[in-house]
C-alpha cells in the first residue's frame, strides 16, 4: 500500500491532475505466464480469479467465450484483456467444451513462465497467456468499471504504440529463442497497461461515476487522498478541505457524482482492500484492521461483516492454500 500524501498538494484548477496522479501509480506485476501450442480440437476453461488475465493469439484458430459476450472469434494478432479475471473459455472452435489440459505436456521455462504443448494433426494454435496483479489500490475502482472482456483492436486507436507492440509480440511468440518467454512477459505487462489507459481515454465524457469523480478538480483530490491513505482518520471536514470546498458543497457534489456519501465510499473502499489483504496476502485480521484505521479487531470485524456479509476468517479460509493449478496460469 502506498503511503503518499502528495494528493493533498495537488494544484487547483487542472481537472486531469487527480486522474494523472492515479494513473502514474499504475503497476502490473506478472504472476504467471504460459506459451501454448495446441492442435485442433482443443478447449481450456479459465475459472474466475481476482487477477487480471490476458490472451494473445499469435496463430489461430482461437475462440473466446464469456457469459457477457458469448463466443467471439479471435484473429491472429488479437489480444484480449479480462480486467476482473472473469470465468471464460478458449477453444479452437465455438461450442467446444472439452478439457485439453490432461493431454498437454507442461514444461517450466524458468521463473513464472511455462510452456504448454498439445500434440495433434489438427490446425495449430499458438497463444501467450498470463495473469497479472494490479499493484496500485487507487486503480481498483477503475478496473471494476471496465467491461468483462476488452479486445485490443477496439481501443488501439487511442495509442499508436499498441499495434507495434502487438506485432513485436507476434514475432517473439512465433520464433521462440533464448529469453523469449521473459521478453514476452515484459511486453505483455506493458501492453496491458497501455490498453487500460486507452480504455480510460475512450471514456472521458462521463458525467457521473468514478471516472467523472476522479476528473473533477475538487472531488478528484479527495478521492486520490482516500485511496492513497485508506487507513487515515478521514472525516467530512478534512476531505472538504482537500477539495477546497465547504463541507456542504463537497458532500452534495460527492453524492451527486458518485451516488453515495464520502463515508460510505470510504467504508466500502476499506473493505475491498481488506478482502484483498486477507485473501491474497494472507495477512492477519488484526494487522488488516490496524492498517485500515480501525482501533480494534472487533470493530473491524463488525464493519467487515456489515459490508461484505462475511467474516474476515471466512474469507481467509476460503482462499488459504488455494493455488491456481491450471498449467501455471
Amino acid at each position: 500500500m502506498t503511503n503518499n500524501s502528495s494528493a493533498a498538494h495537488l494544484p487547483a484548477g487542472a481537472s486531469q491532475d487527480a486522474l494523472s496522479e492515479v494513473l502514474q501509480d499504475f503497476r502490473l506485476s506478472g504472476v504467471n505466464y504460459g506459451r501454448l501450442e495446441l492442435h485442433h480440437p482443443w478447449s481450456i476453461a479459465f475459472p474466475e480469479q481476482p487477477l487480471l488475465r490476458f490472451h494473445f493469439v499469435s496463430q489461430g484458430p482461437c475462440w473466446v467465450h464469456t457469459e457477457a459476450e458469448g463466443w467471439q472469434e479471435l484473429q491472429e494478432g488479437d489480444l484480449v484483456l479480462l480486467p476482473q479475471g472473469v470465468e471464460h473459455r478458449l477453444s479452437s472452435a465455438p461450442e467446444l467444451t472439452c478439457n485439453s489440459i490432461p493431454s498437454c505436456q507442461i514444461k517450466k521455462l524458468g521463473g513464472n513462465v511455462c510452456e504448454v504443448i498439445q500434440q495433434g494433426d489438427g490446425a495449430a494454435s499458438m497463444l501467450f497467456s498470463g495473469s497479472m496483479a494490479l499493484g496500485a489500490y487507487a486503480l481498483h475502482p477503475l478496473i471494476s468499471l471496465m467491461p468483462a472482456i476488452i479486445k485490443g483492436c477496439d481501443v488501439a486507436t487511442h495509442d499508436p504504440m499498441v499495434n507495434p507492440l502487438i506485432e513485436a509480440m507476434a514475432v517473439e511468440a512465433s520464433e521462440p529463442r533464448m529469453g523469449s518467454a521473459t521478453i514476452l512477459s515484459r511486453m505483455a505487462d506493458l501492453l496491458t497497461a497501455r490498453l487500460i489507459r486507452c480504455w480510460v481515454k475512450s471514456h472521458d465524457s462521463a458525467t457521473t461515476g468514478w471516472l467523472a469523480a476522479i476528473r473533477d478538480p475538487h472531488i478528484g483530490r479527495a478521492l486520490v487522498a482516500m485511496h492513497r491513505e485508506p487507513g487515515k482518520s478521514w472525516n467530512l471536514e478534512t476531505l472538504a478541505g482537500l477539495a477546497g470546498q465547504s463541507r456542504s458543497v463537497f458532500a452534495e457534489r460527492f453524492s451527486a457524482v458518485l451516488g453515495e456519501g464520502a463515508a460510505r465510499y470510504l467504508a466500502r473502499l476499506r473493505m475491498q482492500l481488506a478482502q484483498e489483504l486477507l485473501a491474497q496476502n494472507g495477512m492477519a485480521t488484526a494487522e488488516v484492521a490496524s492498517r485500515l484505521g480501525y482501533e480494534s479487531e472487533a470493530s473491524f470485524a463488525r464493519a467487515f461483516k456489515r459490508i461484505t456479509n462475511a467474516s474476515p476468517g471466512a474469507v481467509r479460509r476460503a482462499t488459504s492454500g488455494r493455488m491456481d493449478m491450471e498449467f501455471g496460469l
